[in-house]
C-alpha cells in the first residue's frame, strides 16, 4: 500500500507542470467571421457594427494622427464618418501592418483604401467587380404582382422595381385584374459565385386588361436614364397613378360620405389607401412644399404645390421623412412620409388629395402627360439597343423557368 501512493507521488513529481495557455488576441467586435491566411497576409471580413468608426476598425494598425490624415484624405471620395452598420467590409494586413481596407458602400460601388511603401495611402472608389447573368423571367397576376413575382421563384424586390417602373401608366391598387402578365428582362448579380441581387431591369412589358404595356432603359445623351415605350415615348408622366406602391383603396372620391368618426355627412374629395403604419409615401409629382405640419383633423400632413395649376395634400403620417420642411423641392417618386393614424383615423392609411385650380379632383381619373421622348439624334441607337430585347420577349419560356443568357463578368455604370 505504502509503495503504492508512492509511486503515485513520484509520477506526479515528474510530470511537467501545466504551462499558462497563452493569451488569445482579441479581434475587435465589427468582425463577424475568423480571419483567412495567405501567405502570412491576414484576411478578416465581415460586417460594420452599430457605433463602428475607422478607429474601432484600424485602430490595431494605425496610429490616432494616421487615422486622421487618412479621414482628410478620404474626405472628397467618401467621408468615413459614412460608414453605414451592415455594410461587407474586408481587411488585409501583413506581419501586423496594416494593407488595405474595402468597404462596400452601396450595391454598386466600394471604398479602397492601400498603404504605400512610402507610409501614405491611395483611397479609391470603384465600381463592385460582379458577374452579371441577364435572365427572362415572366408571370401571371393570381392575386397580386407580389404573388405573381415570388411563386416563380424571384424575391419580393423585384415586384417593387416592376411596379416603379410601371407606375405612371398602372396603378397597382386598381387597375391589376386576374390573368394580367409581366414579363422581364432582369440583371442578376454574383460576387465571388455568390448571389448578390438584382442588377438592372433592361426591359419589361405588363399586360393589364389586355392592353401591353412596355418599357426599355435607355440613357438619351446627357440625360439622366430613363425608360421609353417601342416608340421611344417615355413612360414616366406629370404623375404617378398612386403614392403608395401596394396597398388597398378603403374609401374612394366621393362628395357625399359618411364620416366613421364625426357620424357626419360630409364631402370626402380624396382617396383612402389602408396600408400598415410605416409604408412609404412617395410625392406623385415634381413640386415644392407649400405647407407641412399637424392639425387635429389632418394629423400629419404634407402640401405639394406642383406647378400653377396642380396641388397634392397627404394626410395622416405616422411622421415625416428626414430634412422635409416648407420650401423644400421634392422630386417625383420621393419618399416624403409614412402611413400612420394621426388626427381624426379609424387605423393607419393614407388620405391622399389632388386639386386643380383650387378645385379637388379625382386622381385616378387624371390623364398625366408624357415627358420628352427618346430625343431625334439618339433615335436610332435607341430602336438598335431595344431591337435584340423585343426579339427575345418573342421567345417562349415556361413561367417559373427563366431563360438565362450567358454571364459575363462586368463592372457596373
Amino acid at each position: 500500500m505504502l509503495l503504492t501512493i508512492l509511486a503515485t507521488v513520484l509520477v506526479w513529481w515528474l510530470l511537467p507542470a501545466e504551462q499558462p495557455s497563452a493569451p488569445v488576441a482579441q479581434l475587435p467586435a465589427e468582425l463577424s467571421s475568423g480571419p483567412v491566411v495567405v501567405d502570412r497576409t491576414v484576411i478578416e471580413e465581415g460586417e460594420i457594427d452599430a457605433g463602428a468608426t475607422m478607429t474601432s476598425l484600424l485602430g490595431r494598425f494605425l496610429s490616432p494622427q494616421d487615422i486622421y490624415l487618412l479621414d482628410k484624405q478620404a474626405k472628397p471620395v467618401f467621408p468615413l464618418t459614412r460608414l453605414k452598420a451592415g455594410q461587407a467590409y474586408r481587411l488585409k494586413h501583413l506581419d501586423e501592418q496594416f494593407v488595405q481596407f474595402a468597404y462596400d458602400i452601396d450595391q454598386d460601388d466600394m471604398l479602397i483604401i492601400d498603404a504605400t511603401d512610402d507610409g501614405s495611402f491611395t483611397v479609391v472608389r470603384e465600381p463592385i467587380p460582379y458577374t452579371v447573368r441577364v435572365d427572362h423571367i415572366k408571370g401571371t397576376i393570381q392575386s397580386s404582382l407580389f404573388e405573381a413575382v415570388t411563386s416563380v421563384g424571384e424575391e419580393a424586390e423585384l415586384a417593387l422595381a416592376l411596379a416603379d417602373i410601371f407606375a405612371w401608366d398602372i396603378d397597382f391598387i386598381l387597375d391589376i385584374r386576374v390573368g394580367d402578365s409581366f414579363q422581364a428582362l432582369v440583371e442578376k448579380r454574383f460576387r465571388d459565385g455568390e448571389w448578390a441581387g438584382y442588377g438592372k431591369i433592361l426591359a419589361a412589358e405588363f399586360v393589364n386588361r389586355g392592353e401591353p404595356f412596355n418599357a426599355f432603359r435607355f440613357k438619351d445623351g446627357d440625360r439622366s436614364t430613363s425608360y421609353y415605350d417601342e416608340e421611344g415615348n417615355s413612360v414616366r408622366k406629370a404623375f404617378l397613378k398612386a403614392p403608395l406602391a401596394f396597398s388597398r383603396i378603403s374609401s374612394g372620391f366621393s362628395m357625399k360620405r359618411f364620416h366613421p368618426i364625426t357620424k357626419t355627412w360630409k364631402a370626402h374629395p380624396a382617396i383612402d389607401y389602408a396600408a400598415p403604419t410605416g409604408t412609404p409615401i412617395k410625392a406623385v409629382g415634381d413640386g415644392t412644399i407649400s405647407r407641412i405640419g399637424y392639425t387635429r383633423g389632418n394629423g400629419n400632413f404634407i402640401e405639394i404645390r406642383h406647378n400653377s395649376s396642380y396641388k397634392t395634400i397627404y394626410l395622416h403620417m405616422s411622421r415625416f421623412s428626414r430634412k422635409m420642411k416648407k420650401g423644400r423641392r421634392v422630386d417625383q417618386g420621393q419618399v416624403i412620409g409614412f402611413v400612420g393614424s394621426t388626427g381624426l383615423a379609424t387605423g393607419p392609411h393614407l388620405c391622399f388629395r389632388m386639386y386643380r385650380n383650387g378645385s379637388p379632383v379625382n386622381p385616378t381619373r387624371i390623364k398625366s402627360p408624357s415627358v420628352a421622348p427618346v430625343s431625334g439624334e439618339n433615335r436610332e441607337k435607341f430602336l438598335e439597343t431595344i431591337r435584340a430585347w423585343v426579339a427575345r420577349f418573342s421567345v417562349p419560356t415556361q413561367e417559373g423557368q427563366a431563360s438565362a443568357q450567358q454571364p459575363e463578368s462586368v463592372h457596373l455604370n
